[in-house]
């Protein structure tokens, strides 16, 4: 089966739609606002933003399929010559109340210059106030079964990646906690098809939806007051910190003039920067930046 480009931009639109229902029955009041946008170049998409629920602070899940003439650092940091682009995608970010409850971040999406030249990558990862070595080892666990369904070294390569990928340099810290990250998979670098790595995205959107419900449940009641509003405001402010900096997919955005609105929905509705903050000895919010390393195999 030939898998064109239309088909997954509609494939993910479904995916985005089974998402947001998701999302609305696990939060229980609010609902996705959506806005239909057009790119000027080509394309456009559907931003869904939900605010202010009974779990969901900010959030946005959104679609975009758009094509064009690709800008010249983009090229170059493609390595391609060729100008007219493809690319769709669905993009997540979550940001909860309830400082127990995480942050959360998933992206799949498709890249095509032509027949020859086209890939896949995406990702989930997860951003805790608070690491918790429970939902630690479930998150990863989840992310290791949607893996070892395609292929025996997707999760220990995609961990690894995302293990370098969601590193702040200047904190030498990492995000969160991790999950899977992947670019550029074509068959010539995984040994699948190209219907088989499609299949691997999809199934790895609908695996958004049953994680992060299985997380919120977990936390959802907890109490929390100022102490710990304040530090997950600190935690937030490291989010924008490596969003504004290090992304690629913010930087793809704005280099190919895309909707701004849509690019910076990953941006909590408020965060904090603390001076030299340093946490209390003993804290939990100390445990927490202690875990903020690579190489922690959450899965054992």
């Amino acid at each position: 089966m030939q898998i064109t480009k239309e088909h997954i931009a509609q494939t993910y639109q479904t995916i985005q739609d089974e998402i947001t229902k998701g999302l609305e029955a696990l939060d229980g009041k609010s609902k996705f606002a959506e806005e239909l946008w057009e790119r000027e170049g080509g394309g456009g998409g559907r931003t869904r933003i939900i605010q202010d629920g009974n779990i969901l602070e900010k959030g946005g899940v959104n679609f975009s399929a758009v094509h064009g003439k690709l800008p010249e650092p983009i090229k170059k940091s493609f390595g391609v010559d060729e100008e007219d682009f493809f690319a769709t995608g669905v993009s997540i970010v979550i940001h909860p109340n309830n400082p127990w409850v995480p942050i959360i971040h998933m992206n799949i999406r498709y890249f095509e210059l032509n027949d020859q030249v086209r890939w896949f990558g995406g990702g989930i990862d997860l951003t805790p106030h608070y690491v918790q070595h429970d939902d630690a080892r479930f998150f990863h666990q989840m992310m290791k079964n949607v893996c070892d369904q395609h292929h025996p070294n997707f999760y220990s390569d995609f961990k690894t990646w995302a293990d370098n990928y969601f590193y702040i340099k200047h904190r030498q810290e990492t995000r969160g906690i991790g999950g899977i990250f992947y670019d550029k998979l074509t068959p010539e670098k995984t040994g699948l098809t190209f219907e088989d790595i499609f299949n691997f995205s999809c199934d790895l959107g609908r695996t958004f939806v049953p994680t992060y419900t299985e997380l919120v449940n977990r936390n959802r009641d907890k109490a929390y007051g100022e102490r710990e509003k304040n530090w997950q405001g600190l935690r937030r402010g490291r989010y924008v910190e490596f969003n504004l900096v290090y992304d690629s997919g913010t930087r793809f955005g704005l280099e190919t003039n895309g909707r701004i609105e849509s690019i910076l929905m990953s941006l909590p509705a408020q965060a904090n920067w603390a001076y030299d903050f340093h946490p209390e000895k003993g804290s939990l919010e100390e445990e927490t930046l202690s875990l903020l390393k690579k190489e922690i195999n959450w899965t054992i």
